[in-house]
């Protein structure tokens, strides 16, 4: 049983992944301010303008669709990598369909 797990640890795809972890728990730290950043931002400027920028919810939608990319990585549920090791997430479609219910409000 000592030899499996010694030529597990030789395997350089562990170490890989393992960095990948690493690095992607800092970017989720990081991301996880940012997120709420926006929250708090959006909320003074819906108090200060009555709406919401739309800049930012396009924005902020493709972040919260990047965190679950990266939790999903972390939780061992998918092999890729996020960004930047693969394409940002980009919701275009559902921006417009945002804009359009705001429109109608």
């Amino acid at each position: 049983m000592n030899e499996e797990i010694k030529q597990r640890l030789q395997k350089k795809e562990i170490w890989q992944r393992g960095f990948y972890m690493i690095l992607f728990m800092c970017i989720y730290g990081f991301s996880n301010f940012l997120i709420i950043s926006i929250f708090f931002f959006q909320y003074v400027t819906l108090i200060l303008t009555g709406q919401t920028n739309v800049l930012l919810l396009g924005f902020s939608k493709n972040l919260g669709a990047y965190i679950h990319q990266i939790i999903i990585f972390l939780s061992f549920n998918s092999d890729q990598c996020p960004f930047p090791f693969s394409a940002w997430p980009n919701s275009i479609s559902d921006i417009e369909l945002i804009k359009d219910t705001n429109a109608n409000d």
